[in-house]
């Protein structure tokens, strides 16, 4: 199930929150999980008592409303002395792209025919800022780069995305592209690992089955807070994970057994979770 504050792209903002549990990324998830289906507005305390109960102060929470609010995702309005806050439409498109990741990522990739969609763009050394702009938009995308100034997916289908982020960045007169099978030199698994660092990816997949694959909330209270910690941990693997073909991934890829576990564990505890919620609300 994985973030618009960013001026280059919604993306890059979410990227920034990985590997951190901050306040608002947990803020996010909440609004995404629970707010964002009902598109109903929520009161402030709520959302301060539902993040205490994921560790998060008070004033901490406070502030994640405050900045989220000023990234234009949020809007407040007033009942008296209490205060109630509604997604802005920037608020809904972004969770809403979130969440078709998030909920999509775990699907089968289907059969690969063998071919790639290779970039060479071509960016100055000197333009640092625009190399970053362009690395994080087409890693986004799920392109890994093999050496500088070569992009590559073994999934053609993106070129009009990776097109679209040439295009954003101004540099079509700089790129080229190409699509085709594998040559005789060398092997698509090598290309890989140069491309990706997929040890890394794995080692975050085990850690995800570590912490949840012996979780067993006690309670509406507690299987909420689970739910949470579950989209949270899990809304990252779409940005980490490049969902490579079954071809070009190790033996007995943990990613599998990850998005088994994801997708049981939140059914399972959904309707506790959103009943909860539901409570708490009073909707």
């Amino acid at each position: 199930m994985s973030t618009a504050a960013d001026t280059d792209h919604p993306a890059l903002s979410r990227r920034r929150e990985l590997g951190a549990t901050s306040a608002r990324s947990l803020l996010l998830t909440v609004l995404g999980e629970f707010v964002l289906p009902r598109d109903e507005p929520v009161w402030t305390q709520v959302l301060i008592d539902v993040l205490g109960g994921l560790g998060v102060e008070p004033k901490s929470a406070r502030q994640a409303l405050a900045r989220t609010a000023a990234e234009g995702l949020l809007a407040s309005d007033r009942a008296g002395r209490r205060v109630r806050w509604s997604l802005t439409e920037q608020g809904r498109t972004l969770l809403s792209d979130g969440a078709a990741r998030i909920y999509g990522f775990g699907t089968t990739v289907p059969p690969w025919d063998g071919r790639w969609l290779v970039l060479l763009v071509s960016v100055p050394e000197a333009r640092r800022r625009l190399r970053h702009r362009l690395r994080t938009r087409l890693a986004w995308a799920g392109l890994g780069s093999p050496a500088p100034g070569v992009w590559l997916t073994p999934d053609p289908g993106k070129q009009a995305e990776a097109a679209d982020v040439i295009a954003d960045l101004d540099l079509t007169a700089a790129t080229s592209s190409f699509v085709g099978p594998f040559g005789a030199i060398g092997t698509p698994r090598q290309l890989v690992e140069l491309a990706w660092d997929l040890a890394e990816v794995e080692a975050a997949y085990e850690e995800f089955l570590t912490t949840f694959s012996d979780s067993t909330p006690d309670g509406p209270a507690e299987t909420l807070a689970h739910q949470i910690h579950l989209v949270h941990a899990w809304r990252r693997f779409p940005f980490l994970d490049p969902k490579l073909p079954g071809e070009l991934l190790p033996d007995g890829w943990a990613g599998a057994r990850a998005a088994a576990l994801f997708e049981r564990l939140h059914e399972r505890w959904r309707p506790v979770a959103q009943q909860e919620w539901h409570r708490l609300t009073g909707a």
